[in-house]
C-alpha cells in the first residue's frame, strides 16, 4: 500500500532543547495512524515540523512529493490539513459556512478556473460530503457556539476534509471531551477513514487510540520508543513504563480497530498525562 505521507528523521531544536530527535512516521493510504506519548514528549511539536509551522531538519514527503522546504500555505494546498488543539472555529458563520472558508483556496489561476468552469459546485460537492461522512447533516445551519463540544470537535475535523486533503493530522481532537463523546468521535473518525482519507491521530486518549487506530506509533522524550499494531503495544512493557508510570490496564477491542470503536474502553494509569 502506497504512503501518503514518508516523515524521516525529523529533528527540532528549541535553544538547546531537542524537541524530536530523528523521528521516522509513516502513513499509509487509507488508514489511521496514532501517535501518543507523555505531556511534552514532543507529539503537537511533530503536527507543527510535518505542516510547516516550526523549523525542522528531515524529510517530509507527501505522496511521493518532498515538501520539506515548503511553506504551510504550500503544504496545505497540496492536500496537507491539520486540526488544531485551541478550536479556530468561526462563531459568526454556521457549521456549513465554517467548511465552505475552509474549502476555498483562493489564488489568481483558481479564481479564473472558478469563473469558466463553475468551480463553485466543486466546492458546494465537498463541502456536502464532509458533512455527510461526519453525520453533521442536523446541525450544518447551526452556528458552532449552539453546538457541544464534541461536536464543534467535529466541525474541525468536517473543515479540513472539505479542503479534499489527501491527509489529516488531528491534534488532541478528544480533549475536553467526556467518554460517549470520545467513542463517537471514534467512530466517525473510522468513517472518514474508510471513506478514503488517511489521517494521524495524536491524543492523550491512549484507549482511543489503540482502539481505532491502524498502527500507532510511541513517542518520549522526542525520540520513537516503540510502534506497531495497537495490541502489540497493549503488552509493551516499555510503552506501559514511560507512558503510564508501569501501572496499567488497557481494555482489548472487542473486534477490528473500526469495530471496537464502538466498545467502552478502560484504562488505568499511574501516571498523570
Amino acid at each position: 500500500m502506497p504512503e501518503v505521507l514518508e516523515a524521516s528523521k525529523i529533528s527540532v531544536n528549541f535553544g538547546s532543547v531537542q524537541a524530536l530527535v530523528d523521528v521516522d512516521l509513516t502513513v499509509p493510504a487509507g488508514k489511521l495512524v496514532g501517535l501518543i506519548g507523555p505531556n511534552g514528549a514532543g507529539k503537537t511539536t511533530f503536527i507543527d515540523a510535518v505542516t510547516g509551522f516550526v523549523s525542522a531538519t528531515g524529510t517530509v514527503v507527501l505522496d511521493g512529493r518532498d515538501i520539506s522546504a515548503e511553506p504551510p500555505h504550500v503544504r496545505s494546498r497540496l492536500g496537507l490539513a491539520r486540526t488544531w488543539q485551541t478550536l479556530e472555529l468561526f462563531d459568526d458563520l454556521t457549521v456549513r459556512e465554517n467548511c465552505v472558508v475552509a474549502s476555498r483556496r483562493p489564488t489568481t489561476q483558481g479564481s479564473l478556473a472558478q469563473i469558466v468552469l463553475g468551480r463553485r459546485q466543486q466546492t458546494r460537492s465537498a463541502v456536502d460530503e464532509a458533512i455527510r461522512i461526519l453525520e453533521l447533516d442536523e446541525v450544518a445551519e447551526r452556528m458552532p457556539s449552539d453546538l457541544s463540544q464534541g461536536k464543534r470537535k467535529l466541525v474541525g475535523v468536517a473543515r479540513a476534509l472539505a479542503g479534499q486533503s489527501r491527509l489529516i493530522l488531528l491534534d488532541e481532537p478528544a480533549s475536553g471531551l467526556d467518554s460517549q463523546e470520545s467513542l463517537d468521535l471514534g467512530r466517525r473518525l473510522r468513517r472518514v477513514v474508510d471513506e478514503g482519507v488517511a489521517m494521524l491521530l495524536v491524543d492523550h486518549d491512549m484507549a482511543l487510540v489503540l482502539n481505532v487506530c491502524d498502527y500507532v506509533y510511541v513517542i518520549d522524550f522526542g525520540r520513537v520508543l516503540a510502534h506497531g499494531a495497537p495490541a502489540e503495544l497493549r503488552t509493551n512493557e516499555k510503552v506501559l513504563a514511560a507512558y503510564l508510570g508501569g501501572v496499567a490496564t488497557v481494555s482489548e477491542p472487542a473486534g477490528s480497530a473500526a469495530d471496537s470503536a464502538a466498545s467502552t474502553p478502560a484504562v488505568q494509569t499511574g501516571r498523570a498525562n
